[in-house]
């Protein structure tokens, strides 16, 4: 079983941090420091123990935020920051720098090539809006790819895991920075763009397929690839527009055959089917597949075949896992799985999910 992430939160990741810190500010009391941190981490979750450590460090570094933020500035340069290490000096930011915002920003934009800062970035959307937006459009023109990533991944309207920031759910502040990005040559930089845009269009479908439009229309060595990343949200549920835009012809395709290798599968086990399609048009064929029982439908992705013309034929064969996970209760029972062409429910067959 993989290690919980909120074990990542460790004696290793608190040294490393207070070795940081140590190097910036000889009076650091390292040791306090360090028990202060690691005392109470085993009842805590994830983000509790980064809140704890980063209310450690506050205690540690009784310095006005300036200067305090000075020192976490500098102990990047004297330690190997990670996400783990250096995640509570960003809590540490988002808490205590809030009326203090150009050294707190300048401190996110020097943490965040170590341990990303777009949650910490968060309060300070929400507090100093324009200032905090105009800061971010220089970072969209910064040479370092994480400060790039930064000014989009902060900004996402459903950023997962951060605290929702309400003017950014609206189309529009957002634009122009993602209008600097759509083709940067960093692929970690488009990546984000796309789930910015992604969440975009679960709110605002109309708008964010008018923008993907527009930046076809302008051209770019990686637009497409942004692009159809940005709009697989609206391909799962079958937007005719999006199939539209990438091509597809909506509700095109047809099921020529939906076989399971048995009709039980165990929690833990695998469901294994074989589909045989056939292409309506010439173009994509977009194939999906649903899993469906009362109160619950989950779309996954099954596989894209490019027809060169009507009633091309292709055989797809997939596995899908019910090994359990904690994010996700999966109780045995009645189950039925749809198939999807093009946005449109093609077959269904059911199964039973046994213990």
């Amino acid at each position: 079983m993989a290690q919980p992430l909120k074990d990542m939160i460790n004696l290793r990741s608190v040294s490393t941090l207070a070795d940081g810190l140590a190097a910036a500010w000889p009076p650091f009391p390292r040791e306090r420091f360090v028990a202060r941190a690691l005392g109470g981490l085993a009842g805590l979750e994830l983000k509790g123990r980064v809140r704890h450590v980063a209310d450690a460090l506050h205690e540690a570094l009784p310095l006005p935020y300036p200067q305090a933020a000075a020192v976490v500035r500098e102990s990047a340069a004297h330690a190997t920051l990670d996400l783990w290490s250096g995640w509570p000096a960003t809590e540490h930011t988002a808490v205590h720098g809030l009326d203090h915002l150009h050294p707190a920003m300048e401190t996110l934009a020097t943490l965040t090539p170590h341990a990303t800062a777009e949650f910490a970035v968060r309060p300070y959307l929400e507090r100093h809006r324009d200032d905090a937006l105009k800061i971010m459009l220089t970072w969209a023109e910064s040479p370092d790819e994480h400060l790039r990533r930064l000014a989009s991944e902060g900004t996402r309207p459903r950023l997962p895991w951060a605290t929702r920031v309400g003017w950014l759910m609206a189309p529009g502040p957002t634009l122009p920075l993602l209008d600097r990005l759509r083709d940067d040559p960093s692929a970690y930089v488009r990546r984000s763009v796309a789930n910015h845009v992604n969440d975009l269009a679960k709110d605002h479908p109309e708008a964010a397929l008018a923008l993907l439009a527009r930046w076809r229309a302008g051209g770019g060595s990686h637009v497409e690839k942004v692009l159809r990343h940005a709009v697989r949200g609206l391909l799962r549920s079958g937007h005719p527009e999006a199939l539209a835009l990438v091509g597809a012809v909506p509700g095109s395709g047809e099921v020529e055959s939906l076989s399971l290798e048995a009709d039980t599968v165990a929690v833990g086990g695998a469901l294994a089917f074989t589909v045989t399609v056939t292409s309506g048009a010439a173009g994509p064929l977009l194939l999906k597949y649903a899993v469906r029982r009362p109160g619950s439908r989950r779309v996954f992705h099954l596989g894209q075949r490019e027809a060169a013309a009507p009633g091309a034929t292709f055989v797809v064969r997939k596995s899908h896992s019910f090994r359990p996970v904690t994010t996700r209760d999966e109780p045995p029972g009645p189950r039925e799985l749809d198939v999807i062409l093009n946005g449109r429910t093609a077959a269904t067959t059911t199964f039973t999910l046994t213990p």
